[in-house]
């Protein structure tokens, strides 16, 4: 199956939604495994999805940002684990806009090809003639054990064994790509949710990295100048992760709601659907979702229409970019929560759907691009005070 560089957004979310019932039908499967199992990956692979944002110059789809959302968000409803495995892979494609077009092409010039990555400078780069000499351990590798190319952050030495510093006086930390047979996967990934995501950690050593498979995602500009590279390469990697938790947030409500007239609570004689806090919290959880997704909507397209326009986004606009996202992530868990509490004993029970998106949503809002410290970030920048916004 191959999907035609002309396809629109409707025919993105289509072609996403074709993978839906698969998916839904071997969550359990992917999560015994660890991992997104390689044919399910190839599937989505050879229908361009991981291609979502790699430029069309390359045969890629290059997704507008609010598509991407809706097509994570539509196969977190059938399983977190296998949309938070595509979104990673899709925002590792950003980086193939970033690459010398020879290098770019012969990476992500096929749309089979699935990237993955951290950019945490867990590693350490030292200069050998037009290349680096590579070593370091990694965590958080989602979706590594599918991927062709493996991406990590790598802080460069100087001669001294010292950091290299840049002209702003932060280190040279560039983002390093490595084929997947030089990167040895680490059997770690034993967790409480998103197990089927196979984030394990990783680790190289003594990998020669030329310096044209090296970028700078702070400094570096997209080679390639079209509006999706206008966007902060962190900032899609975070609505990724709103995404995902949208999704999980309507399944929760869908699945409480589907078992609201059937469930009579222990010392009711009722149904739970009768029951005025099930009212009031699936209201409530109603609201959660959709307010954040609308806000997460609005900043994205006013975004969006500022990338088409002015070929650039502001600080102002990369800010709410974040700040919806965190604000959406937060939302989200807390409508589980609702859904989950709702479902009483049935929750906690493996054949209850609620206890898995549970567990999920809550690993989700452990990662850093939405941890609570975004909020002190877009904070500083609304009462006007001098804020480092490098990685906003």
């Amino acid at each position: 199956m191959s999907m035609a560089k002309s396809a629109g957004p409707k025919d993105t979310l289509s072609l996403a939604a074709g993978f839906a019932d698969e998916i839904a039908a071997r969550a359990d499967e992917f999560e015994a495994a660890r991992q997104l199992p390689q044919d399910m990956a190839d599937k989505m692979a050879g229908a361009g999805l991981y291609g979502m944002f790699v430029p069309e110059a390359y045969g890629g789809l290059e997704t507008d940002p609010w598509t991407f959302i809706e097509v994570i968000e539509r196969l977190a409803r059938a399983d977190a684990s296998a949309a938070w495995c595509l979104f990673i892979g899709a925002t590792s494609g950003v980086v193939s806009a970033f690459l010398p077009d020879a290098e770019a092409r012969a990476i992500f010039g096929t749309p089979e090809t699935i990237a993955a990555g951290v950019f945490a400078p867990k590693g350490k780069a030292v200069r050998e003639g037009d290349a680096f000499r590579v070593s370091g351990q990694w965590q958080w590798g989602s979706g590594s054990r599918n991927a062709d190319w493996i991406m990590g952050g790598a802080l460069v030495m100087d001669d001294k064994g010292r950091p290299e510093m840049m002209a702003d006086g932060k280190p040279n930390n560039r983002m390093m790509l490595l084929p997947a047979r030089d990167v040895e996967l680490l059997d770690t990934w034993y967790v409480s949710g998103l197990q089927g995501t196979g984030s394990t950690d990783f680790k190289v050593s003594d990998v020669l990295v030329p310096a044209a498979r090296s970028i700078d995602l702070v400094r570096d500009k997209p080679v390639i100048a079209r509006p999706l590279y206008a966007f902060p390469t962190f900032g899609l990697l975070g609505m990724g992760i709103a995404a995902v938790t949208l999704g999980l947030a309507r399944a929760a409500i869908d699945e409480l709601v589907g078992i609201a007239s059937e469930k009579t609570p222990q010392g009711s004689f009722k149904p739970l659907a009768t029951k005025p806090a099930a009212h009031a919290n699936v209201s409530e959880a109603e609201a959660l979702t959709r307010s954040a997704r609308a806000f997460l909507q609005d900043v994205i397209g006013t975004a969006w229409e500022a990338a088409q326009t002015r070929g650039e986004i502001t600080v102002e606009e990369r800010r709410d970019l974040r700040l919806a996202t965190t604000h959406a992530v937060k939302s989200s868990a807390k409508a589980v929560d609702l859904m989950y509490t709702l479902g009483g004993g049935t929750s906690v029970y493996r054949a209850s759907p609620l206890q898995r998106m549970f567990r999920d949503v809550h690993v989700a809002t452990q990662h850093m691009m939405v941890a609570d410290a975004t909020f002190e970030l877009t904070g500083r920048l609304f009462l006007g005070l001098d804020t480092d916004t490098a990685m906003l």
